[in-house]
C-alpha cells in the first residue's frame, strides 16, 4: 500500500466515522496549497469552510502565535492577561458593537448567542419565564450541538439525537411574510445566516436582511447574524450583511477569527443585550485565552486595512463571471454567491457533488460536495488570480465544458 492508503486505513480503524473525507492525506500547506504525504500539491478552494481566508501559514498569524507562545497560552478566566483587553476593545470596534464574550468554536458562540438572547429576552423585554422564542430559518446550519441540531432542517444532523431542546420556530428562508407571522409576543431573537453556507451558498433575495432587520425593531426582538462562515472577508465586505447595509443586534463570530491556526469564537453586541451576564452565569476555559487573542488581534489588524475584502470583491467577481458562464452549456444548473464564495449546482448526468470532488482531487483541486448535487467554491482571499483560473480551468475539464 501506498503511504496515503496506509494512513487512511490506519484512521479508518481507529476514528469514528462521522466524516466522509477525500482519500488525500494533508502534510503540509502554504498560501492556498496543499502537499500530500507523497508530494503531490492541490488547489485549496474549501479554505477550511472559511476558517482560512488568509490562507495556509500566513506569515503575519504564524509570527504572532509564535511570539505568544514564548510568553503564556492559557490563564483562563479566572485572571486577566495583557492581551484580552485589547482583543476585547478592536473586535468591538470592528463590528461597530461596545462588548464581547469570548469562546473558542463556532456552535459554542451560537450556544451562547442562544442563551444570551434568552436571558435577554426573560431579564430586558420581560417575556414570561420558559416561553422566550428563537425563530430560525429553514436550511440553516449553526453547528452541531444538541441544542442547535433541535432546530436544523437536516435528516442527517437530527436523525437519532432526540429529544430535542423547545424554543424555536424554523420558517422558510428568504419568506419575509412567515417571518413577520413567527415574531408573535414571546419572540426574543431571529437567528439567521445572511448566506447559508451548509446549504449550498444559499443568498436571500434582495432586501430580506434589510426586511428582517425593520421587523425584529418593530416587534423589540433581537437579530441575530451569524456570519461565522460569512463574515471577517469572505463576501468582498467585512460582514455579509453589509451588502444590504443592515446592521444587526448582535454579530456571531468563528472560524477565521482564528486564521485556521487556533479556535476563537465570539459573540459581539450591545452593552444592553450582553450586559445581562453576571460572574458565573456563562463562562469557558479556554475562551478568549493568551494565545487566542493574540492571533485575533493579528486578524483584526489585517482587517482594518481592507485588503482582504477588497480582494474578495474583485476576484468574487470574476470567479463569478467564470462559473456564470457554465450554466450556458448545461454542465451546471445554478451558481450562487457572493465575494470569493459560491455553490455550484452540478447537472445529475455529470455526476454528484461528491464524483465532481474526487474528479478535482485527481486533478489537483480540493472542494468539497453538500446536499448530493452542489459542490462549494471558497477559495483562501490571498489566492492569486492566476492560480484561481487553474482551478477553474480544471473544473471545467472535469465536466467537458
Amino acid at each position: 500500500m501506498s503511504t496515503t492508503e496506509t494512513l487512511i486505513t490506519a484512521a479508518d480503524a481507529h476514528s469514528a466515522h462521522n466524516y466522509h473525507p477525500l482519500p488525500v492525506v494533508v502534510a503540509t500547506a502554504d498560501g492556498a496549497w496543499m502537499t500530500d504525504v507523497e508530494g503531490r500539491r492541490y488547489l485549496d478552494l474549501l479554505a477550511g469552510y472559511s476558517a482560512l481566508n488568509f490562507g495556509h501559514g500566513n506569515r503575519r498569524l504564524i509570527d504572532a502565535a509564535k511570539a505568544q507562545l514564548d510568553r503564556v497560552t492559557l490563564t483562563s478566566r479566572a485572571f486577566h492577561h495583557d492581551r484580552f483587553a485589547d482583543f476585547c476593545g478592536q473586535l468591538a470596534e470592528l463590528c461597530g458593537m461596545e462588548l464581547v464574550l469570548p469562546m473558542n468554536t463556532g456552535a459554542e458562540a451560537v450556544e451562547t448567542a442562544v442563551k444570551t438572547a434568552r436571558k435577554w429576552g426573560y431579564r430586558v423585554k420581560g417575556v414570561p419565564s420558559g416561553m422566550a422564542k428563537i425563530v430560525v430559518a429553514g436550511g440553516n446550519f449553526h453547528g452541531r450541538t444538541t441544542t442547535i441540531i433541535s432546530f436544523s432542517t437536516d435528516p442527517e444532523a437530527r436523525a437519532d439525537y432526540e429529544p430535542y431542546t423547545p424554543g424555536f420556530e424554523i420558517v422558510p428562508y428568504g419568506d419575509l411574510t412567515a417571518m413577520r407571522a413567527a415574531l408573535t409576543e414571546n419572540a426574543v431573537a431571529v437567528l439567521l445566516e445572511p448566506i447559508q453556507g451548509e446549504a449550498g451558498v444559499l443568498v436571500p433575495p434582495p432586501g430580506y436582511l434589510a426586511g428582517v432587520r425593520e421587523l425584529t425593531r418593530e416587534r423589540g426582538v433581537l437579530f441575530v447574524a451569524d456570519e461565522i462562515q460569512s463574515g471577517l472577508g469572505r463576501t468582498g465586505k467585512t460582514f455579509a450583511c453589509e451588502h444590504e447595509g443592515v446592521v444587526p443586534d448582535m454579530y456571531v463570530l468563528g472560524k477565521a477569527l482564528g486564521g485556521g491556526v487556533v479556535p476563537v469564537s465570539a459573540v459581539v453586541s450591545s452593552r444592553e443585550v450582553l450586559g445581562v451576564f453576571r460572574p458565573g452565569e456563562h463562562g469557558s476555559t479556554f475562551g478568549g485565552n493568551p494565545l487566542a487573542c493574540a492571533v485575533a488581534l493579528e486578524v483584526i489588524a489585517m482587517l482594518r486595512t481592507g485588503e482582504y475584502q477588497r480582494r474578495a470583491a474583485e476576484l468574487g467577481d470574476h470567479l463569478h463571471r467564470e462559473l456564470g458562464l457554465l450554466t450556458g452549456t448545461g454542465h451546471v444548473t445554478a451558481v450562487r454567491g457572493r465575494g470569493l464564495w459560491a455553490g455550484v449546482d452540478i447537472a445529475p448526468s455529470y455526476g454528484t457533488g461528491r464524483e465532481i470532488s474526487e474528479k478535482l482531487m485527481d486533478r489537483g483541486v480540493l472542494v468539497k460536495d453538500t446536499h448530493g448535487s452542489t459542490i462549494r467554491v471558497a477559495p483562501p482571499l490571498v489566492i492569486s488570480k492566476e492560480d484561481l483560473d487553474w482551478g477553474l480551468h480544471q473544473l471545467r475539464a472535469v465536466l467537458g465544458a
